[in-house]
C-alpha cells in the first residue's frame, strides 16, 4: 500500500499500474486492504512525530562525520551546499583518491560513487559536473548515507577507515606525490600515447 496526492490543476495524467474494476476514479483496481492502509496512516503518523527528532540527530551525525573527514584528512572538498541539503546524504571529494577505488577499500561500509541512477557507470556524476565540480575531484568523490538508525559509533568507524585508506591510497598515487613535492599539475602538459 502506498499513497499518491494527485493535484486538479494543472491535471496531471496518471496512469493506472493494474487495470481492472476502476476503482479510485481509475487509478487502481481492487480492494483496498484495510489493514496496510491503517498501518501507512500509523507509519505517516510516527513519522510526523519523529521528523524533528531525527532531523535533529541526522545533522549532528553528519555535521561529526564532515568536520572529522574536513580536520584530518587535507585536500576533502564537500560537494552541494553546505546548508541547504538533507543532512543525511553527504558528497565529498578526496582529491588524488580515485573514487572507485576508496569504494573497494571501504568495502564493509555502505557508500556509493554516484546516484544508484548511475550505480552501473564509471562515469563522474553529472549532478556534480553540473554544479561545477571539476571532473577530476567529481572522479574522486563518495557519497555517505546517514539514516535513523546510524550510530556515532558507526561514523566513528568511518572516519577512521576513510582516514587509513585515504592515506594508503594516496601513498601509491604519483601525482600526490608530485603535489606534495610542489608541483602545481594544472601546469603540466599531458600527453595521450
Amino acid at each position: 500500500v502506498g499513497a499518491i496526492y494527485v493535484r486538479r490543476r494543472p491535471r496531471v495524467r496518471v496512469e493506472p499500474i493494474q487495470s481492472g474494476g476502476g476503482q479510485e476514479r481509475g487509478l487502481r483496481s481492487g480492494t483496498v486492504p484495510t489493514p496496510l492502509v491503517v498501518g501507512l496512516g500509523a507509519a505517516c503518523e510516527l513519522a510526523q512525530q519523529e521528523m524533528e527528532y531525527d532531523h535533529k540527530r541526522i545533522s549532528l551525525l553528519a555535521d561529526r562525520l564532515i568536520t572529522k573527514i574536513i580536520s584530518e584528512i587535507p585536500e576533502v572538498v564537500m560537494n552541494g551546499d553546505p546548508m541547504d541539503r538533507y543532512p543525511g546524504c553527504i558528497n565529498l571529494s578526496f582529491a588524488y583518491v580515485e573514487g572507485e577505488s576508496l569504494l573497494m577499500a571501504l568495502k564493509d561500509v555502505a557508500l556509493s560513487s554516484g546516484s544508484a541512477c548511475t550505480s552501473a557507470s564509471l562515469e563522474p556524476s553529472y549532478v556534480l559536473r553540473a554544479i561545477g565540480t571539476d571532473e577530476d575531484l567529481a572522479h574522486s568523490s563518495i557519497r555517505f548515507g546517514i539514516g535513523r538508525f546510524t550510530t556515532e559509533e558507526e561514523v566513528d568507524y568511518t572516519v577512521n577507515k576513510c582516514i587509513q585508506h585515504v592515506k594508503r591510497l594516496r601513498e601509491m598515487s604519483p601525482l600526490w606525490e608530485m603535489v606534495q613535492d610542489g608541483i602545481d599539475l594544472k601546469s603540466i602538459k599531458w600527453t595521450q600515447h
